[in-house]
């Protein structure tokens, strides 16, 4: 298909239908199990809070609103992490279109994503990285249009105050965007004095908080331990000097591991390095807010605190990615010569796919191995051997109890680790090994 100005439209709408396709069918078609972020989501879902051990409760609203619709089907989950994706490419596409006034650059920003490995391989995991990925890019977006329009408007400033609170809600280090962009327009309006301040701006803080409320005070309820369980994974307590550097590097060189496919193909479309930096472009400007400065403030946290930051933590600060690569290099960008793109394009397309099927059809010891249903029948018929009642509890860690609460058809609750005195409090419980099912 040629592109032009008249199919671009339909050219991206056939290229995010195919990604959810692909990546809905593939691991539905490869994996036994759902892997284990989704399983853990599905078990808070069982039993929603304003939080939970490890993370802020929006993951796992989600995939419980789908499962009250359709179900234990592996599909509908993979299916749910694929619309997340898309939503935040058609915001991407949307924002790059205002960013350029040309269309086709618009959707080049777009393609150019499709080859990092957080937008294709990982993505049939839902987990609280994908769950960010459409709220980061409506911040983005709706806070473009406070940025770039005259007139600050009173539903801009609401969305951005949602989306950046459900954003948040769904993982704690979605504060890097919304500190970044904080920081351009504080730039802007008390030491450039290009803008003037709006109290509209105080709309959004105050819708962010009053969305955020539930969950401050579910925090306060239960010691943070949302917010101790996040420092501990980042290794602080064990960090010395050394660890300062070498997790800073490290933390530098597999972003760019990750980034080789983005760079690969973008040679395709410019063949020789020649940009300005005018941050007097406001358009420029925006771009390295939401790009740059996340990634600096991320890299910085790492050197001066000593946190290990782990890879997937940056999935959805690279969804703007291409369309600031293509801004730089527009003037480079030779539009009747984009052959080589699409081939390249095509051939990222359809690998990553590929590797997954490999991967997951070759290797037989990982986690979308495990035996769940198997399990869950087995546990049903052990069940029904000694007792008439209905399994409606399940207790232990998220993983093999989260997995009886999605696969036995009464979906049990999960209740956390297993007690004496939770156990005791039931009218019918069986053990098997660290796992207890029970009925109240």
């Amino acid at each position: 298909m040629t592109i032009n100005n008249k199919n671009i439209d339909n050219v991206f709408y056939i290229f995010v239908i195919a990604h959810l396709v692909f990546w809905t069918l593939i691991p539905s078609l490869t994996n036994h199990n759902l892997p284990l972020d989704t399983i853990e989501a599905l078990a808070w879902g069982s039993n929603l809070d304003w939080g939970f051990n490890k993370h802020p409760p929006m993951s796992a609203f989600f995939p419980e609103i789908f499962y009250q619709i359709f179900g234990s089907h592996d599909w509908v989950y993979y299916l749910l992490s694929q619309i997340f994706v898309i939503i935040s490419f058609y915001y991407v596409f949307k924002f790059s279109n205002e960013i350029f006034k040309n269309r086709l650059l618009g959707l080049i920003s777009v393609l150019l994503i499709e080859t990092i490995y957080f937008y294709n391989f990982t993505t049939p995991e839902f987990n609280v990285n994908v769950c960010q990925l459409p709220f980061w890019s409506l911040t983005v977006y709706y806070s473009w249009k406070i940025y770039s329009e005259r007139e600050v408007k009173f539903l801009d400033c609401f969305l951005v105050g949602l989306f950046a609170a459900l954003g948040f809600l769904s993982k704690y280090l979605f504060i890097y965007l919304l500190v970044s962009i904080d920081i351009l327009f504080i730039y802007l309006i008390f030491f450039k004095k290009e803008k003037k301040f709006d109290f509209k701006y105080l709309i959004t803080f105050e819708v962010f908080l009053v969305v955020l409320v539930p969950h401050l005070i579910w925090l306060n309820n239960n010691e943070f331990i949302t917010i101790t369980y996040g420092l501990a994974r980042t290794g602080l307590e064990q960090s010395g000097l050394i660890e300062h550097i070498n997790f800073s590097i490290i933390f530098l060189l597999k972003q760019v591991g990750i980034l080789i496919p983005f760079f690969a193909l973008s040679w395709l479309l410019v063949k020789r390095i020649n940009f300005n930096i005018n941050f007097r472009d406001k358009k420029l400007l925006f771009l390295f807010a939401i790009n740059i400065l996340p990634f600096v403030l991320m890299f910085l946290t790492s050197l001066i605190t000593g946190s290990k930051i782990r890879t997937m933590w940056m999935t959805p600060f690279y969804l703007f990615f291409g369309t600031l690569i293509v801004y730089l290099f527009q003037a480079q960008i030779n539009l009747k010569k984009l052959k080589p793109f699409m081939i390249g394009f095509v051939f990222f397309f359809f690998l990553s796919p590929a590797l997954y099927a490999y991967v997951s059809i070759s290797q037989d010891d990982k986690r979308t191995d495990y035996p769940g249903k198997e399990i869950a029948i087995k546990t049903q018929y052990a069940w029904d051997q000694q007792f008439n009642s209905t399994i409606n509890v399940v207790f232990g860690d998220e993983w093999n109890a989260g997995n009886l609460s999605y696969h036995l058809k009464s979906r049990p609750v999960w209740m956390g680790s297993v007690k004496r005195e939770k156990l005791d409090q039931l009218k019918d419980y069986m053990c098997l090994d660290n796992i207890c099912v029970g009925s109240r």
